[in-house]
């Protein structure tokens, strides 16, 4: 193995090529639980992705690229933070990155149980307590399940996403398209003006759901686990993900604009908007109970492929002794135990807050939403700020893939995304003035997240500070 991490016998392990790439990474991203939030915009969302494009998956990408090529070994933003600010930096990159999933996987769940309400009584998709028991139920059955080490999980994910995303997103687009152009009334006018394109920037509560659009990209910098299984990787990766973008942002706006024209803004729900979108079309009978079960399958697959990849992020800190032994503990199927019965454990504590937050669904929804919003962007700042120190730290390690203009390209492209994440981070503290009855004033609004990310963010500052020499472990179990 080289000084970079490289594996010399690399050569004889399969190499995927652009499209498989793209494929992977579509899987692992695409979702169409945000199609809802997305509508509230209505004819503005086409704006607002593009503005999510420019601010996050451009400088995003470029920054994931060249850091994934020159730092190709398992440890990704931990590994890139640690090697421009130090072990504590680093720590506490991977920690945030792994700590808002725990709450993000709330939003994720709570989606499953609105959808599969649509399977058997669709007035629970309005009760939180309902979707709290299928959080934890979901959550702690496929926790247990992978204690097991079954990959079977992992290698179905695709085909779960096949099922639940790519097929229903297909019969929203098709039989939608035939629903609008055949006549039958809808919720908006189908004549839009010009300025209905255009946001209103007079108020930022106008142009807080933009969190939204970016959200469709998110985790694009997790992609770098790939690099070292990547043909071409200098070529193919910045490639695949301007590809994936341009799929992902048309599938999304089309989406969207049917989910905007088949369903009332007022009665818009954020996580069954889309299931209410099949009952304009097919009515609540077995046609529309049958996708709220595909849908179901396909964010069941995507959050159970996602409950051992985060923990292995940040386990991979321990490997420096950054967290205490009893959180290193493997069971015989390699598999963390502890580190996945205490995600399980923030997870349901983050269900219980959803379930108490004042407000309805919608409200409670987008309040944990906008807390995953503002730790993520945390991490993004240390990500880009790690792209230009490195720059003049290590300018000799070779990177497959080198952001183009020399140093003065890096400056770009990490002060654009450091600026962006800066305003998004702003942004985010305004709830949006199309999502009321949060039961919170402004004060308290802005007081709950930014009291969440200030703590999130201290946590692994104080846990590298007080970690004794014994946590460090004596060796480690080479990756397979």
């Amino acid at each position: 193995m080289n000084e970079n991490g490289k594996d010399k016998s690399s050569k004889n392990i399969y190499k995927m090529g652009l499209m498989g790439f793209v494929l992977v990474t579509l899987c692992a991203i695409m979702s169409i639980r945000n199609f809802p939030s997305m509508a509230l915009v209505q004819w503005q969302l086409i704006a607002f992705s593009i503005l999510a494009i420019i601010l996050y998956l451009i400088p995003a990408s470029l920054t994931s690229a060249e850091l994934a090529t020159g730092w190709p070994k398992t440890g990704g933003v931990y590994l890139w933070v640690k090697e421009a600010f130090g072990e504590r930096w680093g720590f506490t990159a991977v920690w945030l990155q792994w700590f808002q999933m725990t709450i993000g996987f709330v939003g994720v769940l709570s989606f499953v149980a609105a959808t599969f309400a649509y399977a058997i009584n669709p007035a629970l998709a309005n009760n939180k307590l309902y979707e709290f028991l299928v959080i934890i139920i979901v959550w702690w059955v496929f926790t247990f399940l992978n204690f097991r080490g079954l990959k079977t999980y992992t290698r179905i994910s695709s085909l779960f996403v096949s099922i639940g995303v790519l097929i229903p997103s297909a019969i929203l687009i098709i039989c939608g398209l035939w629903y609008v152009f055949s006549g039958q009334p809808v919720a908006f006018t189908l004549t839009p003006t010009l300025s209905d394109f255009i946001p209103d920037f007079s108020n930022i509560n106008n142009i807080s759901l933009l969190v939204t659009f970016v959200f469709l990209f998110i985790g694009v910098e997790m992609t770098a686990v790939h690099s070292q299984e990547i043909k071409n990787v200098g070529k193919n990766y910045p490639l695949g993900l301007l590809i994936m973008g341009v799929i992902l942002v048309a599938i999304s706006i089309i989406g969207s604009l049917l989910v905007m024209l088949l369903v009332p803004a007022g009665a818009t729900n954020l996580l069954s908007g889309i299931m209410q979108a099949f009952e304009k079309i097919f009515g609540l009978g077995i046609i529309t109970s049958i996708i709220a079960l595909m849908i179901t399958i396909g964010a069941v697959g995507q959050a159970s492929s996602w409950i051992l990849g985060p923990v292995r992020g940040l386990l991979v800190t321990a490997q420096d002794g950054n967290l205490p032994k009893i959180l290193q503990k493997e069971n015989k199927n390699k598999m963390p135990v502890n580190m996945m019965i205490l995600q399980a454990v923030i997870i349901t504590f983050w269900g219980i807050v959803y379930v108490v937050l004042p407000g309805g669904v919608n409200s409670s929804f987008w309040m944990l939403f906008a807390l995953t919003t503002t730790i993520y962007i945390v991490m993004y700042l240390f990500m880009y700020a790690a792209l230009i120190k490195l720059r003049y730290s290590q300018p000799k390690v070779p990177r497959s893939f080198t952001i183009p203009g020399g140093k003065a390209g890096a400056w770009i492209v990490g002060a654009w995304g450091f600026i962006a994440m800066v305003f998004l981070f702003v942004v985010a503290l305004f709830p949006p003035s199309q999502i009321s009855g949060s039961g919170l004033t402004s004060t308290e609004y802005v007081a709950f997240l930014l009291l969440g990310t200030i703590v999130t963010t201290l946590i692994p500052v104080i846990i590298h500070a007080l970690r004794k020499p014994s946590w460090k472990p004596e060796s480690w179990p080479d990756e397979e």
